[in-house]
């Protein structure tokens, strides 16, 4: 089976043709469609001035006229007087019965048995040498005329007023009907709404398959990161558990009381450190099924703060560092859990340790009370976080990078458990951090 790292490539660019070929024949099949509606429109039209030129045809009234014409001689005897007729080809008149009503009520059958609906102009014009002349017309033919070769919203349909071509010069009149380019875009609105949508659908799709792969990709790597870190963990105290265990196997050790209380002490530092570990990891997992409870009691704020400080005040001395309490609430009491309130204090305190720099670590805890609530502030002067780390901090398993995988302890769970319980008492956290100044936690808990 091929790695992830080299198919998920490969899966985008197919996934990427798919779409990009999808879309390319949705606009192909709208382009025909409006090409084909277009075409069927002209016919229809062309069948709608047709047919008002054979009604204009026929009412079209014909009169033949012969012309005679009389010759007189003389009879060779010279008496009688003789008279001679001829007569002429016949020549055909036409008299022209058109009226603007006669006309419109023929337009409109003929758009009705067509099925179109659409505003229109007409004229019917006489082409003779010298120009056209206007017979019949509505309203506004003659300035709609006059705008043809500028507007490209207009679409002129012109029949010669005859039965058939065959009497196409017999008849010197035409008849204009000047309608609005439809939109055929509207026309086929329901269409290519539902492509749009169906597009629309194919892409949000493809947009989640790709950020499903991406966070599957990220939760991998972050597996094998947990995976790493743990083992890290745990294996660094079992070492230093088997080492004094050792020791105390020496006999130049059995026989002295104060080491044996030292590398007892160092086992029992070591076992709590596993044991702290095990509650972070099982901690995590009540977080994923939503199964911390909280057995909230009145508790006050300060003393809570004090204790935890105190606890951490090895790792402080460590670190070369100090603690500065500014605790000015005038009331700290408030409705927690108090297990699960001293450990966040706890994770934040230890963040601070673990993320500071090689020496002069401050930290400052201040209380302040608000209208409603409590607001806890723990700032330090630590190495800072980048925007990206800052809005993924509260991730579970997300540990910044500080160069080295293992330079600083943690499974990545610490602050997902914070933002739990934050949550869990109705709270809310703020985070400001600037790289190489140091990280500020604001947090605020209301007061009943």
């Amino acid at each position: 089976m091929w790695p992830l790292k080299k198919i998920f490539p490969v899966i985008i660019i197919l996934i990427t043709l798919s779409l990009l070929g999808s879309i390319a024949i949705q606009v192909n099949w709208i382009t025909n469609a409006v090409h084909l509606r277009k075409e069927s429109y002209q016919e229809r039209m062309q069948e709608v001035v047709a047919q008002v030129a054979s009604n204009l045809y026929d009412r079209t009234t014909r009169i033949s006229v012969r012309t005679v014409r009389m010759r007189s001689s003389i009879d060779p005897t010279g008496n009688r007087v003789m008279l001679e007729g001829f007569t002429s080809d016949p020549t055909t008149y036409k008299m022209n019965q058109y009226s603007v009503v006669d006309v419109r009520a023929m337009i409109d059958s003929a758009l009705r048995k067509q099925k179109i609906k659409a505003e229109y102009e007409f004229g019917i014009e006489s082409i003779t040498p010298f120009g056209n002349t206007v017979k019949v017309a509505s309203r506004n033919f003659p300035r709609l005329r006059a705008e043809l070769d500028s507007s490209v919203y207009l679409a002129p349909f012109v029949s010669p007023i005859v039965r058939d071509l065959s009497e196409l010069t017999d008849s010197p009149d035409v008849i204009t009907i000047i309608v609005p380019k439809p939109n055929l875009l509207k026309s086929l609105g329901l269409m290519i709404v539902g492509n749009v949508l169906f597009t629309i659908i194919i892409i949000a799709a493809f947009s989640l398959t790709v950020r499903t792969m991406f966070s599957q990709k990220k939760l991998s790597e972050i597996k094998s990161d947990f995976i790493n870190n743990m083992t890290h963990e745990l294996k660094t105290p079992l070492a230093t558990i088997s080492l004094a265990i050792d020791a105390i196997g020496n006999e130049k050790v059995m026989d002295n009381k104060d080491k044996i209380r030292y590398f007892s002490g160092i086992i029992k530092e070591e076992n709590k450190r596993m044991n702290r570990q095990v509650e972070t990891i099982l901690q995590s997992a009540q977080l994923e099924k939503d199964e911390l409870e909280m057995k909230k009691t009145v508790i006050d704020v300060h003393q809570l703060i004090n204790k935890t400080v105190d606890n951490l005040q090895l790792q402080l001395d460590n670190k070369s560092g100090k603690v500065e309490l500014q605790l000015d609430a005038h009331q700290p009491i408030i409705s927690a859990d108090e297990v699960h309130f001293s450990n966040l204090i706890f994770n934040l305190l230890d963040n601070a340790i673990k993320y500071s720099k090689e020496e002069g670590l401050l930290i400052k805890i201040q209380t302040q009370n608000t209208r409603k609530s409590l607001q806890i502030t723990i700032a330090d002067n630590g190495i800072g976080m980048s925007k990206d780390t800052v809005s993924r901090i509260f991730e579970k398993f997300y540990r910044a990078h500080t160069g080295n995988v293992h330079n600083v302890k943690g499974f990545g769970l610490g602050l997902a458990y914070v933002k739990a319980i934050v949550d869990a008492h109705k709270g809310k956290i703020k985070v400001e951090s600037t790289i190489g100044k140091g990280s500020k936690f604001i947090l605020e808990f209301p007061q009943d």
